[in-house]
C-alpha cells in the first residue's frame, strides 16, 4: 500500500474515533482498537483489549465528557503500514495530550489503533 494511502487510512481512523466519541458511542470508539491493543490512559491506568477499553470510554462518557477536539496534531510514519499521532486534545470538561497513538492499516485497508497513550492534564 502506498504511503499516502496508509496516511489517508490513518487519518480516517482518527476521524471515525472522534465522531464516535462525540456521538457518545463507547462501542464505536472501542471498535477502532485492535483486539490486542494496549491503552495507557493517565491517570486511569492501563487497559488491554477492546472490552476493557470500551469500559473506560463508557465510564468517561457517563461522567459527561464529550466534544473532543485535537490540535497541534503531528503524524509520523511508522513502518510501511502505519503512523504515529501526537497531539494536544480538549473536550468540554478536560484537556490533555496524546503521547502516542499508533495507527496501523490492516489487510482490509482500514486503520486500527494498536497502541494508545494519552494523559489528562487538567479539568475545566
Amino acid at each position: 500500500m502506498a504511503q499516502q494511502s496508509v496516511f489517508e487510512a490513518c487519518k480516517a481512523g482518527i476521524l471515525k474515533w472522534q465522531t464516535a466519541f462525540n456521538k457518545q458511542d463507547a462501542a464505536g470508539c472501542a471498535a477502532l482498537y485492535h483486539p490486542e491493543c494496549t491503552m495507557v490512559a493517565k491517570p486511569f491506568g492501563t487497559f488491554t483489549g477492546t472490552e476493557q477499553i470500551q469500559a473506560l470510554w463508557q465510564n468517561i462518557i457517563d461522567q459527561g465528557f464529550k466534544q473532543v477536539e485535537y490540535n497541534d496534531v503531528i503524524w509520523q510514519p511508522e513502518g510501511e503500514d502505519g503512523y504515529l499521532l501526537t497531539s494536544n486534545w480538549q473536550m468540554n470538561k478536560a484537556f490533555g495530550v496524546v503521547h502516542k497513538e499508533h495507527w496501523q492499516v490492516q489487510p482490509d485497508g482500514t486503520a486500527f489503533l494498536i497502541y494508545d497513550e494519552f494523559e489528562v492534564l487538567g479539568e475545566h
